[in-house]
């Protein structure tokens, strides 16, 4: 088998990749969208503040290879850097070409309606709902399900629980489908601290679920993102009928995604672009009641996901790059917005040893040698 040297560990064997069945129909128990990334032109001018610069052709091939594997696609969220070097032009764009190949391909595809449209600082409340819906029109033009995105500048104006629910009751009569709703919680956006009117998360709750009952009918699910397993569940279980929850808990997904006697999450998870292949397998053995096999497939993704959702956690996208890379889906490890700066090399070569032993590294000799070629510049030894 393949060998390298890794930094701090010495020599490192590669493991054989699961050989994986063919999934490639959507799963039957669950609904699953993987948040994807975008690939940046490396040869465009995608430094920091800088116009994002997008290698169109493989960014849109990643999310073919996502549908071809039964997956949906959550597409202009915050794994494809929103409000860290993707810009709202190139936002719009991306947008629009995902949903023209999502009706070629007959995928699954949802995308992100937010406000980041506007210039930093403090903006009124009826030039943030007028933002929101900019950008819904937008996604709803492409086709895509809308996911109201948790807004920095709805953040900044709101001063209580009532703007919130003033501005999302707007935007949501307004979609022409029922919406996704979005919790993202601050140690992946430290600006929303406060979301929802309240640092006090029962509170913000409680606010949660009145817009929700009140607007039901206009709902299809919220995706929270709040790293905390049974927070999660205790709002699964008050929500109301027909209203999901897709878990977006990159910590504790597969417990989730399994659900109890009481219930289950759906997914929408950015831990599932890179291990899409582990996913889409573990979820067919879900549906055929495999529970053994579910949970073997999982299991080793674990450590992985917490690896590279680990603290400053915004910074996961950097990962997420990598390992597309390492696995083969683009030629280059380089970021919109300069963000393959964020991570060190020793928390990237963890992750290369984590993601050899989840088995997300479809071609050993070809990640050893990418990951060579990295750490030559990254930390040469000699």
């Amino acid at each position: 088998m393949t060998e390298i040297d890794l930094p701090g560990h010495g020599r490192h064997r590669m493991s054989e990749p699961p050989r994986l069945p063919s999934a490639t129909e959507p799963p039957t128990g669950r609904v699953v969208y993987a948040a994807a990334h975008v690939v940046a032109d490396p040869l465009g001018d995608n430094a920091p503040g800088a116009p994002a610069a997008v290698d169109w052709d493989t960014t849109l091939a990643f999310r073919r290879h996502l549908w071809s594997l039964g997956l949906g696609v959550a597409d202009a969220m915050d794994t494809a850097q929103r409000g860290m070097g993707l810009d709202w032009p190139t936002t719009r764009e991306l947008i629009t070409r995902s949903g023209a190949e999502a009706r070629a391909a007959g995928g699954l595809l949802a995308c992100g309606a937010g406000t980041d449209q506007l210039a930093p600082g403090t903006h009124t409340l009826p030039t943030v709902t007028a933002a929101y819906e900019e950008q819904l029109d937008v996604v709803e033009a492409a086709g895509a399900r809308p996911i109201l995105m948790a807004s920095r500048a709805l953040a900044a104006a709101a001063r209580g629980p009532e703007d919130y629910l003033s501005v999302y009751g707007r935007i949501i009569g307004r979609a022409e489908q029922p919406v996704i709703l979005h919790w993202l919680g601050e140690m992946f956006d430290p600006a929303l601290a406060g979301y929802w009117g309240s640092t006090d998360l029962d509170a913000a709750t409680a606010t949660v679920l009145e817009l929700i009952e009140e607007h039901a009918d206009r709902i299809d699910g919220i995706k929270v993102s709040l790293l905390d397993a049974d927070r999660e569940v205790a709002l699964r279980r008050a929500l109301p009928a027909g209203v999901r929850l897709y878990t977006g808990d990159d910590f504790h997904y597969p417990e989730l995604i399994r659900g109890d006697e009481h219930g289950h999450s759906d997914a929408l998870l950015g831990v599932f672009d890179p291990i899409a292949p582990v996913a889409a397998a573990a979820l067919h053995a879900l549906d055929a009641g495999d529970l053994d096999r579910y949970e073997a497939l999982f299991a080793p993704t674990l450590p992985l996901a917490r690896h590279l959702f680990a603290a400053p956690t915004f910074h996961y996208k950097t990962g997420i790059v990598l390992l597309a890379w390492l696995a083969g889906h683009q030629d280059h490890f380089t970021m919109v917005g300069g963000a393959q700066s964020g991570r060190s090399v020793p928390h990237l070569v963890e992750l290369f040893r984590l993601a050899d032993a989840a088995g997300i590294l479809p071609d050993p000799d070809l990640a050893a040698d990418r990951m060579r070629r990295y750490l030559a510049v990254a930390a040469p030894l000699g």
